[in-house]
């Protein structure tokens, strides 16, 4: 059973609340123009997804974005890769374990939850996202597959991460994993299970968690914001992709109830702090950034990074764009410091190209995108036997890698030489440093 919260759209904030909502957001919401590798990556992606995506049958879209996620993400190396099955409200539940190191000891455990609309992806979607946080966090992180739409209502998927979050906390010992120190997220619409199900161990009790993850999530159903017109073409997640997944999922009834649309708790006092990613060239980017100043003027801390030239969707192909590198980086040292030394961060990180293009810029974006292509061949060269045989897969990457691993040296070179990324902290301003 659910527990019913309260229910509403913050109209309840103090006058104080409502004069701190805005605080901390960042200055810059959407760059003048995508990131220099974000705006190779959209080129070619947009060449080659010309075909309207309510021609796909969800069975092709799920195909595709699983052949997308596992090729342009990085394998980064685990300890260990294991899969683990456990009881679920409606049958099994499939876990995938990565731990960072072999230990001894017990270490703390990041439940994940995939992105994909409600609709698609699975572990193997977020293998590249878990793999690196994991390494950078120190944390055992478990990917869940969580029952999708449109087979299921939208509850399923939430009922089963809360049930993979209970399971952990009372049984996760015998895999190795403190139950005392245990964190959740997820990215877009595991974003809003993640923050879903934040809520609700607050309302049963437990189990008690120390940080909430959140890379673009989508915590609102029914309400829509500027950034879904501003962004509405051309950066991946359009609004017509929005709209067929609208389409797509299954009558929702009461959408407005917080299990639903997370944002539209009245009461998000004593949630655990949060990590909030947001990128400026996101439709729901607004969506992340009104969640991030709720939680901020209920008390809890929230370290937001924003990337101003990005586009939703960005962490899962961090082999073709740093800043997935850079974002995954500062969740896994975020987790660290939570996980390991309950250190919170309440502050505001701008990331983003340093400086406009110069008058080389049509000849350097031309020489990136060409790189990119040749860099992401190879990297597909690689991925597709591996899908069908590791052994293959690996034979494959050790005869393709030297044709193209010259591409993503010189592609990163002419990139960090041309428009190096910059990161600063702008909230809060006193004794702000740089967070590069």
């Amino acid at each position: 059973m659910i527990d019913r919260p309260n229910e509403g759209h913050g109209d309840g904030e103090t006058a104080n609340s409502a004069a701190r909502h805005n605080e901390g957001m960042p200055l810059l919401l959407r760059a003048t123009a995508p990131d220099r590798d974000a705006r190779a990556f959209l080129r070619l992606f947009n060449l080659l997804s010309r075909r309207p995506v309510r021609s796909y049958s969800v069975r092709q879209l799920r195909l595709f974005w699983k052949l997308l996620a596992s090729a342009l993400g990085r394998t980064t190396p685990a300890a260990t890769v294991t899969k683990h099955e456990i009881d679920g409200p409606a049958g099994p539940i499939d876990l995938t374990i990565f731990a960072p190191q072999l230990s001894e000891r017990p270490l703390p455990a990041f439940i994940w939850c995939h992105g994909g609309g409600f609709l698609v992806g699975g572990p193997e979607t977020s293998d590249s996202i878990c793999r690196a946080i994991a390494l950078t966090s120190g944390a055992i992180v478990v990917a869940v597959r969580y029952r999708l739409a449109p087979e299921h209502g939208l509850r399923a998927g939430r009922e089963d991460i809360l049930a993979a979050l209970t399971w952990v906390a009372e049984n996760g010992a015998t895999l190795g994993i403190d139950p005392t120190r245990l964190a959740i997220g997820g990215d877009s619409a595991g974003g809003n299970i993640a923050a879903a199900v934040a809520q609700q161990t607050i309302r049963r009790g437990g189990p008690q968690l120390r940080l909430q993850v959140l890379a673009y999530p989508a915590t609102e159903l029914v309400q829509e914001f500027p950034s879904k017109a501003e962004n509405a073409v051309g950066y991946m997640i359009s609004s017509e992709i929005l709209e067929h997944i609208r389409q797509t999922l299954p009558a929702i009834i009461d959408a407005e109830h917080p299990w639903l649309s997370p944002r539209r708790s009245r009461d998000l006092h004593n949630l655990p702090p949060a990590v909030i990613v947001s990128a400026g060239f996101d439709p729901i980017r607004d969506d992340g950034l009104e969640y991030a100043a709720r939680l901020r003027a209920a008390d809890v801390p929230v370290e937001l990074l924003h990337y101003a030239g990005q586009f939703h969707g960005f962490l899962n192909f961090d082999a073709l764009i740093d800043a997935g590198r850079d974002a995954l980086a500062r969740i896994g040292a975020a987790l660290a410091r939570a996980l390991h030394d309950d250190i919170y961060d309440d502050r505001t990180i701008e990331v983003a190209d340093a400086r406009p293009s110069g008058a080389w810029d049509k000849g350097v974006d031309l020489a990136n995108t060409m790189l990119m292509a040749w860099e992401a061949v190879g990297l597909w060269s690689e991925t597709l036997p591996r899908l069908v045989s590791p052994r293959v897969g690996k034979l494959s990457g050790i005869l393709t890698r030297p044709w193209f691993l010259p591409a993503a040296l010189l592609r990163r070179t002419l990139v960090s030489g041309v428009d190096p990324r910059t990161a600063r902290q702008t909230y809060p301003t006193k004794n702000a440093e740089s967070a590069a």
